[in-house]
Order: structure tokens, then sequence, then C-alpha cells
């Protein structure tokens, strides 16, 4: 956003996702990231599951596009839509800065029968 002052890595990390480059995006977060998922209750930790994740959701989410950024100085959030299967979808990708790079990920969706959808392919894909 014009004006906004990138403090956090959330620039680079929306630079990386756009272009599909998964490790890029990865290597802006600490070893000991936290993923909090939009459909699973414990948290992921650390970047190989981070990875696995976003490998995943490359291969379930259609027509990705960030659509909206707020920041300030410890975090920043980025909102996006997409599609799962005939399911539109909106979340925001929720990234927390901390000492030596991200130190944390959310993710939020809606509507319920889009995050009901992207729980089942995301389970089939990450239990596989």
């Amino acid at each position: 956003m014009p004006g906004m002052t990138d403090t956090t890595g959330a620039g680079a990390f929306r630079a990386a996702i756009e272009s599909g480059d998964i490790p890029a995006a990865v290597a802006l977060f600490r070893d000991d990231v936290e993923f909090l998922s939009p459909v699973v209750h414990r948290p992921y930790r650390g970047r190989d599951e981070l990875h696995t994740i976003l490998a995943a959701v490359f291969t379930v989410f259609e027509d990705f596009r960030y659509t909206h950024e707020y920041g300030g100085a410890d975090g920043h959030v980025l909102e996006f839509e997409a599609r799962v299967g005939d399911r539109g979808l909106q979340g925001v990708d929720i990234l927390r800065a901390g000492e030596g790079g991200l130190a944390q990920l959310t993710v939020l969706v809606r509507p319920y029968s889009a995050a009901t959808l992207l729980r089942e392919r995301m389970g089939a894909l990450l239990s596989g």
C-alpha cells in the first residue's frame, strides 16, 4: 500500500506467494515458526511443516489473489480471495513479526462451506 512501511517482511512474503515461490516464502520465517490453520485445532511448528502446508494449499486453492493489505509495526494482514472447487472463499493471512524473521502465520477463511471443503481437500493431501 502506498505510504505504508513494511517492517515485518510481509511485502516479501506476498511477492513470494504471488510468484509461487514457496521456498522463498518459508525462508522469511524463523525456524520455530508457528502456523495456525483455519481448520486444524493444533498449531503446526517449524519451517518444514509450513512448507508442506503451503505446497498443499497451492494445489487446493484456485484463482488465488491478494485483494487488500493492512499493517502495523509488529504484524500485517493480507486479505485474499480464492476458490476451492466450486466454492468462493475469502480469507486473511495474519503475519506476526518476531526477532529474526516472521514468527507466526495465522490463516482465517470464510464461508463455512468453503472452509469445510478446504479441510477435506487439505486433509487428503496431508494424510497421503
